[in-house]
């Protein structure tokens, strides 16, 4: 029996979850593809698309860890046999590839709040002189490296620190912060002259995007991408659960959560563009920039012309800061719950997690080209992984593990057959997004689509996927042997709750 460091409250763990889905996507990428998307038919293709693909995941992972009370590797093993491990190694590799370069893009945010508050933004900056500032930011590795490793060590004392010392604790202080920054930054943009138009832009309905299959599509990858679904961080955290916590309320509330911050996010962008940009024009033209350019280049330009702008700066800038450490911490403790299943103490775990994730994120913290490419192809492999808990729940049993594992007599929200509906429904879902994304890259390179090098090419995406599985299943005895014994926490008498 080993003694488990758990979550000591519903809401503790319903905030460390939201925290691990709130991150720089909902931020940054949000306002620019609703905007880009029909807004208002984006909301309800984004909505459906929480309902159907992304809570059926949260539960999902859950189900996995509470069942096994392991990490990815080892849930896998358990739930669905010995030679399924590999899937386990897809799904923590591919995060941790994230984990590796998400310190970077949180160093950018945090040197941006910084600017911010010293003044750096004055009234009449250009968006050419913010993207001269930008790329000499991105140019200077002696900055990149700092604020990388600052991110990082911030990140690791909390996991280091455990579930309920750190994460729990962090969280119940980092997302009420974050949220209520959002709220003053959008009640702030909301009473700009000339606001109502990017309210407009937002919400005015265009029912008739519905029928165009990109909206749809972009609808799914922004759902997946911005709540974590199928990350394999609920894994994690349903570990840490006790045999009472309801799954599927607390998968409810975590992806509710999570498009509350977004819609918050884009409250604060769209309508502050609109109303400060000059012309029509130039507001298109920043929501059109990309996720860096919107965020580094053209609101870097757009906050010192509003009064008190460097303050609506800073504490923009401080919310996206908290919102990727959130989403880091439970990057980093997906890593050590793995490293842990190999019978390692916490804390060397936690070391060698962070160590590693530092010394790996370097190249994209030199070279933003690289983040770029790492981006791309972890983030689509994301899709993958979302895949693979499906199949975990097919081979268990989807109408078993609803009602008997998320639907347990402590349960306070009764899960429907919809859930086994939508898990059955989404291979075919998958199939959409995923083949849309690769349709994609094969169009964009139709000459070289084979080359590793070029960043968003299916040749660069494949050949990292390759080597990945073919790891994965060449390790996939040792890593299933090396990996504890698991503890199914449905199972544990109650007076057991607090053993593993």
């Amino acid at each position: 029996m080993r003694k488990k460091d758990s979550f000591d409250s519903r809401w503790g763990f319903v905030l460390a979850a939201i925290g691990m889905a709130l991150g720089t996507g909902n931020i940054w990428r949000f306002p620019r593809v609703v905007a880009a998307n029909g807004g208002s038919s984006f909301i309800i293709a984004w909505t459906v698309a929480l309902i159907v693909w992304s809570m059926p995941l949260l539960m999902a992972e859950m189900v996995l860890g509470r069942k096994t009370g392991l990490g990815c590797p080892g849930a896998f093993r358990d739930f669905m046999g010995r030679k399924f491990t590999w899937m386990g190694t897809w799904m923590g590799v591919v995060c941790l590839g994230i984990a590796v370069f998400y310190s970077v893009v949180m160093g950018w945010c945090l040197k941006y709040c910084v600017l911010f508050l010293t003044g750096a933004f004055e009234s009449g900056v250009t968006a050419g002189e913010t993207e001269a500032m930008w790329n000499a930011f991105l140019a200077a590795p002696d900055q990149t490296i700092l604020f990388h490793g600052i991110s990082v060590i911030l990140a690791g004392v909390v996991v280091y620190k455990g579930v309920h010392q750190g994460i729990e604790r962090a969280c119940k202080l980092i997302i009420p912060v974050l949220f209520t920054l959002l709220v003053i930054v959008a009640v702030r943009a909301l009473t700009l002259p000339g606001a109502s138009e990017g309210v407009g832009y937002l919400f005015t309905p265009h029912l008739k995007d519905l029928a165009n299959p990109k909206v749809w599509l972009e609808a799914f990858t922004q759902s997946a991408w911005s709540t974590g679904a199928g990350w394999g961080f609920l894994i994690v955290y349903g570990v840490y659960t006790k045999k009472k916590d309801d799954i599927g309320l607390n998968c409810v509330l975590t992806g509710l959560g999570n498009n509350a911050a977004s819609l918050l996010a884009g409250l604060a962008v769209i309508p502050a563009i609109f109303a400060l940009s000059a012309t029509p024009e130039a507001a298109n033209d920043a929501m059109s920039a990309g996720n860096s350019g919107l965020t580094f280049i053209y609101l870097a330009s757009l906050f010192p012309t509003m009064p008190g702008g460097n303050i609506m700066g800073s504490m923009f800038f401080f919310a996206m800061t908290i919102a990727a450490l959130s989403s880091l911490i439970a990057m980093y403790e997906l890593g050590i719950r793995i490293v842990c299943d190999f019978n390692v103490s916490r804390k060397k775990a936690a070391l060698w997690v962070v160590i590693g994730c530092f010394t790996l994120g370097l190249p994209s913290a030199v070279k933003s080209t690289f983040l770029d490419n790492q981006d791309f192809v972890w983030g689509v492999a994301l899709l993958i992984s979302g895949l693979l808990c499906a199949l975990a729940m097919m081979k268990y049993g989807v109408e078993k593990a609803r009602t008997e594992i998320i639907n347990h007599k402590w349960s306070n929200l009764y899960i429907g057959k919809w859930w086994s509906a939508c898990i059955w429904m989404f291979p075919l879902m998958f199939a959409c997004v995923f083949g849309w994304w690769m349709r994609q890259a094969f169009a964009d390179h139709p000459d070289n689509w084979w080359s590793p090098v070029e960043p968003f090419s299916p040749g660069t995406m494949l050949l990292q996927w390759g080597i990945l599985v073919t790891l994965a299943l060449v390790l996939n005895k040792t890593i299933a042997a090396k990996t504890i014994k698991g503890y199914d926490m449905t199972q544990a008498p109650e007076e057991e709750e607090e053993a593993v």
